[in-house]
């Protein structure tokens, strides 16, 4: 897929199974047995499932313009092909860079989250005093597990997809059996009296919906591994609304786990809050490590594929001239883009010095680009829908216009919760991210706008797309 062109040399290493585990296992990361006691705590028990039911929901409708798009145009890059053919450069950048900073942020929080994990399982002795972030004291021996874990990330991802790939998979695995082992002690040795209140209020309700789009950022990975794809044309849809269901189903089980596993003070004060639960639950601590294990999975799954796909979308605009063309660059032994890969590694190691208190801020500054991600991607459908009606689709959603006007209104909508208008807004760190983030985007751009000002419109599409899908539309392109 988009492989016609001597200059795209990514290897189809992706089957089935591995597409499904990618995304399913890169949404699900570490956030949940963190933060799935404080959902029920601010929303109660049905307050945080029901935010999770609408996230869902919400999430499909632009799933479906992901669901059209991906196979029409099975290019690596994701939003910033879709977004290249149906609004042109600037546009494909913006989107690229939302891209790129929502899934490097998700991956940010996976190094401080990796050394938590440890802790738990195994006391990491306090060694090297750095410094003290949000009241937490981050030490050398501390950071030393997570930068560890990074390199050895970033080492797999450099390597080449199918090590991603069997990595994903068998994680998962892991992932998977520990949760059921989490809902089962949850219905035959919880209480039902723990899961009260089953409601709380709409600031509540409103603070958990404000998480959800990073919670399922993931899905998304599956655009961006297409030009490493070994799979069917027609598939690509139905794997991208499973995983967003299976995604929803599993948030929505660790919450109702967590509340009949242990009383309210037991899974928010918590060091590790579901962990915790787990532990209560059984009657012993000795679970609450099995579930670190199970969390572990997920943590190496989400850091892992978001890994993977920030340095895709990078390599994608820097391969077709949009950034430094350094970034573009494809080992010729792993067929991998290594310098898109080091890149992000080295921006994911150094969030290991941060501790595991940043952990908030992640979330909720790479949800920001998230909600730019999906505005670009579902405006992207509208206007090829509009401009391009002759264009090869694979798959056409039904009832286009509802699913474009729905799409925007969730883009809308989620941007409208993290601005000062909204009920909980992003804090200075937070915004902070986001603006020192694309002004660093935007001036490697504009860098690369004039350093490769004579590339034309059509090399541009040959390096996006490749000979065939450069030219399956009748979208002009400026």
């Amino acid at each position: 897929m988009c492989m016609d062109n001597e200059s795209q040399k990514l290897v189809k290493a992706f089957s089935t199974k591995d597409v499904l585990a990618l995304a399913f296992g890169t949404m699900i990361g570490w956030g949940w047995i963190m933060l799935s006691g404080q959902w029920a705590a601010s929303a109660g028990m049905l307050g945080a499932i029901t935010a999770y039911v609408i996230g869902a929901v919400l999430c499909i409708f632009v799933g479906m313009a992901y669901a059209e798009l991906t196979p029409a145009i099975p290019c690596t890059g994701g939003s910033v092909v879709f977004s290249y053919k149906a609004m042109g450069y600037w546009p494909s950048v913006i989107a690229g860079l939302a891209t790129a900073f929502a899934y490097i942020g998700v991956a940010a929080w996976e190094g401080p989250a990796f050394a938590t994990a440890i802790d738990y399982v195994a006391p990491i002795k306090k060694i090297g005093y750095l410094w003290t972030i949000q009241g937490y004291d981050v030490y050398v021996s501390w950071a030393a597990v997570a930068v560890i874990a990074s390199i050895l990330i970033t080492y797999a991802n450099y390597r080449g997809a199918k090590q991603v790939a069997v990595f994903q998979t068998v994680a998962t695995l892991g992932l998977i059996l520990v949760g059921a082992l989490f809902v089962l002690g949850g219905i035959t040795k919880g209480n039902p009296e723990y899961t009260k209140p089953f409601f709380t209020n709409m600031e509540g309700f409103a603070s958990v919906l404000l998480m959800v789009p990073a919670m399922f950022v993931g899905f998304d990975v599956i655009p961006q591994s297409a030009g490493e794809m070994n799979v069917p044309l027609k598939k690509i849809p139905k794997l991208l609304i499973l995983s967003i269901c299976a995604a929803a189903l599993w948030y929505m089980l660790m919450i109702f786990a967590t509340c009949m596993s242990a009383p309210t003070e037991i899974r928010l004060f918590g060091s590790i809050p579901v962990a915790d639960s787990m532990a209560y639950a059984y009657g012993s601590a000795f679970w609450g490590k099995i579930c670190i294990v199970g969390a572990i999975c997920g943590i190496l799954t989400s850091w892992n594929g978001f890994l993977y796909g920030g340095a895709r979308v990078i390599y994608s605009l820097a391969h077709a001239k949009m950034l430094p063309s350094f970034l573009g660059k494809i080992h010729p032994k792993y067929g991998t883009p290594t310098n898109a890969v080091l890149l992000c590694g080295i921006l994911s190691t150094f969030s290991c010095l941060l501790g595991k208190q940043a952990l908030s801020w992640f979330v909720n500054a790479s949800s920001f680009g998230v909600v730019i991600m999906y505005g670009m991607v579902v405006l992207a459908f509208i206007f090829l829908r509009k401009n391009a009606p002759n264009m090869v689709r694979p798959y056409k959603v039904a009832y286009p216009k509802l699913i474009g006007a729905m799409g925007i209104f969730v883009a809308l909508f989620f941007f409208w919760l993290y601005t000062p208008l909204g009920p909980s807004p992003l804090v200075g760190i937070e915004w902070t991210l986001v603006i020192v983030w694309f002004i660093a985007g935007m001036i490697c751009a504009i860098y690369a706008s004039g350093k490769y000002k004579d590339v034309t419109a059509q090399e541009r599409e040959l390096l996006l797309f490749g000979e065939e899908y450069a030219d399956k539309s009748d979208q002009k392109i400026s």
